[in-house]
């Protein structure tokens, strides 16, 4: 057999990537037979709960650890063996990075990069693409934990990489802070970069990521655009109907799918809608595979009539809940603040 065909316009690709761990209580599979396609250019997202292999991989692309099997390319060339070849082309937060407090960002940096053999004029250059160009002569004790994050993204770009990797780059940020880091790394993507970015809050990435991978117990569970992954089901429409067992019946044999969420009486969202039947719960419906003029039809011709018709959009969340509902995985983190930033 030959060896196998490597895609060199991805930028990161791992296939049958396997790790595992020693503990106490015996093995431990951190990564299991992990498949991953990271194209070049753009954000990509790589999303799962804590403890889903993000960091492992990493580290293994990175030749921080080493995998048990399987194979990795960072621009079609295989790593860790050839790893220096490439190096030059990536820069990585993978743990926070070290400053001197006392220092200014300017010289922290200026230090940086004279230890990695880069030209001094490089260091405002990437003080003003991470929006430090005004606050890079006050020291690093000073800056925001934003501050402080975007001044070690600004050390990955001494090198000007062709890939950034960032692990859960928004930890411990608020709001203000998260929507600085979110818009370095878009702007990153924009200038034609690639930027991989491992998070367990799926809602925050979205509104920034092209593509994504979700993974769970160290595989992965989905990976492709996330438009095509959110549309991939269609739509949702919620519904309040006066008979909501009746009308999950009647829109079932027309072939959509129907979920039930029964809502206790006296609840708001209960006593938004109308009385119902006293042998049948308050309850909202939700339909996937129709359009809100198909339910109207369907429920009318039965004589049941809609109190409320909400479309909405399948989001990370609800896609990474689908995925995982039957492997017991937890719930992935919701970004603090959302809609503020």
């Amino acid at each position: 057999m030959g060896a196998p065909v490597v895609d060199e316009t991805l930028a990161v690709s791992t296939r049958g990537l396997r790790k595992t761990y020693r503990t106490l209580r015996g093995t431990r599979v951190a990564v299991h037979g992990l498949d991953l396609d990271v194209p070049s250019g753009g954000v990509h997202g790589f999303l799962g709960p804590n403890g889903s292999g993000k960091t492992t991989t990493i580290r293994m692309l990175l030749g921080l650890t080493r995998a048990d099997a399987g194979t990795m390319h960072l621009f079609g060339t295989p790593v860790p063996r050839s790893l220096p070849r490439v190096i030059d082309r990536v820069g990585a937060i993978v743990e926070s990075p070290t400053f001197f407090p006392s220092f200014t960002g300017h010289r922290n940096l200026a230090l940086l990069a004279e230890a990695i053999g880069t030209p001094p004029a490089r260091v405002d250059e990437v003080l003003d693409e991470v929006g430090l160009g005004a606050r890079g002569r006050d020291t690093f004790r000073s800056y925001s934990l934003g501050m402080k994050q975007r001044l070690a993204i600004a050390a990955t770009l001494l090198k000007s990489p062709d890939l950034l990797i960032f692990d859960e780059p928004t930890n411990g940020l608020d709001p203000a802070g998260i929507h600085e880091i979110r818009s370095t790394m878009r702007r990153l993507a924009d200038e034609g970069r690639t930027v991989l970015v491992s998070s367990h809050i799926l809602s925050e990435v979205e509104q920034i990521a092209d593509t994504v991978s979700i993974i769970g117990r160290g595989r992965v569970l989905a990976q492709g655009s996330v438009a095509g992954l959110i549309g991939a089901g269609g739509e949702s429409v919620e519904v309040g109907v006066k008979h909501p067992g009746a009308a999950a019946r009647a829109l079932r044999d027309e072939g959509f799918t129907v979920d039930w969420l029964a809502l206790p009486r006296g609840t708001d969202a209960a006593d938004g809608l109308r009385e119902y039947h006293d042998a049948e719960e308050a309850g909202l419906l939700t339909v996937t595979g129709a359009e809100p003029g198909e339910i109207t039809r369907v429920l009318a011709g039965k004589g049941l009539w809609v109190e409320r018709l909400v479309p909405s959009r399948r989001g990370l969340e609800q896609i990474f809940l689908e995925l995982t509902e039957a492997e017991g995985l937890p719930t992935p983190a919701r970004a603090p603040g959302r809609g503020a930033a």
